[in-house]
Parts: structure tokens; sequence; C-alpha cells
């Protein structure tokens, strides 16, 4: 399925054998500098907007900015990964997210940014992850074999978080130094435009990975082919399902600008602190998930891990001082680290490799991009109803949704071992009516 280097004795590569292939080194690198870079620029543009406009709902507008091309995109997006090198296509969307950077970066150096143009780059931003995203999930079942996918998922999941944890951080403090010198965000789009170049010269040293190329004609069945394939199978249905309720319920990160600033006073360094603290129990969670993969129950540890995160948003959202924000903000991570392995094992597994652009794609969707849709509801609900009840109905809608769940899908309740060869025997094929 992929080629490596000379293989390394597994003995001293416990719980890294993933990286023993060349080509997951590499695209884990790009992988985790984009987002990385990514990270930076989207939290900066946040606070850049709160400070420009001193509006809720228009942070929310720049969550739907960048959740609309995913909307509208995702099932083309989907077929050119199945039809197209994926690594290809990785490659052009770094570059093309690197322009966007420069032209923020350009923006604010010449003090001619404004919230349209900064919606207009988010929108072509954008598009470059409505295209890069379901490449990037559907890539790394070619980049390794099947016994070291569950630990390349696990991997790939803790470079991101690592990315998520470090970029928030970097982008407070640079915020802060800006500010003192009066340039405000100008220091962390330079880096991040930085970033995003270095992210492209690492995604062209990838070389080209076995693929299965969808031959299919180009039909409207076949470009729904995604949503029919999970439609079909409860337990791929109902793990994309749950987290695209529990992400739009408990989208409470958006806030995070108005909680800094005007209910725990804590300004720019508190706010890279607190949009650091989810991404740091993430991180936490799945490089203990590469050590420590789940290998038994895990049905009801994913619907318990989305209860927890929604018990954490509630927390969150009525918590007044900094230190227990922050706690519940890392509990909320580390639950969503459990959510996001299961799930991306039983999709990446149980999917066969021509369709796994098509059904990434609508994952992407419904949990990539629900992120953004969250953070609209969010902001929408806050202008609404206040900051604080927005949060805390999300929360507690986000545990009724895993109570549902846990009812309404029985089969992915049941599931129990995530070994490759039983969840492609049990699941890959439509389940039997009744089972």
């Amino acid at each position: 399925m992929s080629t490596s280097d000379t293989p390394t004795p597994r003995s001293e590569l416990t719980g890294a054998q993933a990286f023993r292939h060349r080509d997951f080194r590499y695209f884990w690198a790009t992988r985790v500098a984009g987002i990385l870079a990514t990270e930076m620029l989207i939290t900066t543009v946040g606070w850049q907007v709160y400070r420009l406009t001193s509006s809720e709902l228009n942070l929310g507008l720049v969550g739907f900015a960048q959740f609309a091309p995913f909307a509208l995109l995702f099932l083309i997006s989907g077929m050119t990964a199945d039809r197209l090198p994926r690594m290809l296509i990785i490659l052009g969307c770094a570059a093309l997210q690197t322009a966007c950077a420069a032209v923020l970066l350009w923006g604010t150096w010449t003090d001619s940014i404004d919230f349209g143009t900064i919606l207009a780059v988010l929108l072509l931003f954008g598009m470059a992850r409505a295209f890069q995203a379901p490449a990037q999930m559907a890539i790394v079942p070619n980049l390794v074999p099947k016994d070291d996918l569950a630990n390349a998922i696990a991997w790939s999941a803790t470079g991101f978080q690592m990315a998520r944890v470090i970029g928030p951080t970097i982008s407070g403090l640079l915020i802060a130094v800006g500010t003192a010198r009066g340039q405000d965000e100008f220091f962390v789009y330079v880096l991040s435009v930085a970033i995003f170049v270095l992210a492209t010269i690492l995604a062209a040293m990838v070389r080209k990975p076995v693929q299965i190329v969808s031959s299919a004609p180009i039909t409207i069945a076949n470009i729904l082919g995604g949503f029919k394939f999970i439609a079909s199978r409860q337990v791929i249905f109902g793990a994309i399902g749950l987290d695209l309720f529990a992400v739009l319920f408990g989208g409470a990160i958006a806030l995070l600008p108005v909680y800094a600033k005007d209910i725990l006073d804590v300004g720019a360094d508190g706010f890279g602190l607190l949009r650091s603290a989810f991404t740091l129990g993430s991180f936490v969670g799945a490089l203990y998930m590469t050590q420590h993969p789940i290998t038994r129950r895990a049905g009801i540890k994913l619907l318990v891990a989305v209860g927890i995160f929604g018990v954490g948003v509630i927390v969150f959202g009525v918590s007044e001082l900094f230190w227990l924000s922050a706690v519940a903000l890392i509990v909320m991570g580390l639950a969503d680290s459990v959510s996001v392995f299961i799930r991306q094992n039983l999709v990446q597994i149980i999917t066969p490799d021509e369709m796994r652009g098509r059904v990434s794609a609508v994952t992407a969707v419904f949990i990539g991009a629900s992120n953004e849709l969250g953070e609209f509801e969010s902001g929408v609900t806050a202008h609404w109803w206040g900051t604080v009840p927005a949060v805390v109905v999300g929360g507690a809608a986000t545990v009724t949704v895993a109570l549902s769940f846990a009812w309404m899908f029985p089969q992915l309740r049941r599931v129990d071992s995530l070994e490759a060869d039983k969840l492609i025997r049990k699941y890959r094929d439509p389940l039997p009516k009744g089972d």
C-alpha cells in the first residue's frame, strides 16, 4: 500500500510504527505545519475582527465564511480526491493557503484591511481547505500498511492537536507584542506565511503513494456515492452524525474573545491560553492514544466522550474564574480526542480506498466544517440571547444528543474492537436488516 524505508524492528519503535514509512513522515510534517499556520491565522482573524468591529455576530460570520465553501464544494472535492492524486491536491491547496495568508499580511501591514476583505480571503481560504480536507483524510491508509493504520491515525491526530496547542499560544503572544508596538496582528501573519511556505515545500517531498483511483463515470449517482455508503452503514452514519450535532451545539470556542475580554478580563495573553487549553487536552488525549489505543467497547466510549464534552461546555459557559474555564476546556479537549480517534478508525477502515475521497468529503462537512458552522451558531445565539445562555444551552443540547444517539443507533453502541480485519468483515458490506 505504501513505500517505506528499510523497516526498523517494531520493538525499537513501540507506539510509533507509522513513522517507519518515509511518505508518512513527510505527510505528517506538512500537515502539522499547515495546521499550525492555519490555527495561528484563524485565531488572529477572530481577534482582529472583534477588535475592528466589537461584534459577536461578525465572529459568527467568520465561522460561516469558512463553512460555506465546504458546504458548496464537498461533492466536487470528494470526487476529485478519488479521481486525482491526493498528494497533488494537498500540495496545490497549501500553495493557495500561502497566498491567502500573504493577502492578510499585506492588508494588515498597509493598514488597509477591513471586515469585507477578511471575509473574502476566508472564503478563498475555505475553498482550499474544502479540497484539502478529504484528500488529507483519505490519503493516510495509502501511506502505511493496514497493521499500522491505527497508529498513523493516532499520530495524525496528535500532530493536529499539537499544532492547535502551539498555534493559538503563539498568536496570543505575538498579538500582545504587536499591540504594544502599535502593529497589532502583523507579526502573526508574517510567521503564518513563512510556515505555509514550509508546508508547501514538505508536501512536494511526498512521493506519489499507491492509490486506487476511481474510474467510474462522473454521474450524479457516483458523486453522491459517499452519502449512499454512509447512509447504508449505521455505524458510520451514527458516528459522523454524533460529532456533527455535538460540534454544532458545542461551538463555544468562537466566543473565546468575548470571554477573554468581557467576562474573564484576561486580555490577549489570556485569550491565547484559553484558546490553547482545549487543544492541550486534545493533544494529551491523542498522544495517549498513540501508546494505548482503544481496543474494546469503542461504541460506548464514543458516546460517553461526547456526553463529557457537553458537560465541559456547560461548566465553561457558567464559569467566571480563569482557572476553572481553562480546566473545562482541557476536559472538553480530552473528550474530543477520544471521539476523533474512534470515529476516524471507523470511517477510514470500513470505507474502501476508491470511495474514501467522497466519504471523507461528507465527513469533512459533517464534522470538520461543522466546527465553523458551530461557531456561526454560537455567534448568532450569543447575539440573540447573550453569551453565557448561548453556551450553556449548547452544552445541554450536546449531552442530549449523546443520550439520544445511544438509543437511536444500537449498532454504534455495540461496536467493540477497532481491529481492521474485524471492522472490514463486519461493517464494510451493508448489514442485513434486523442485524
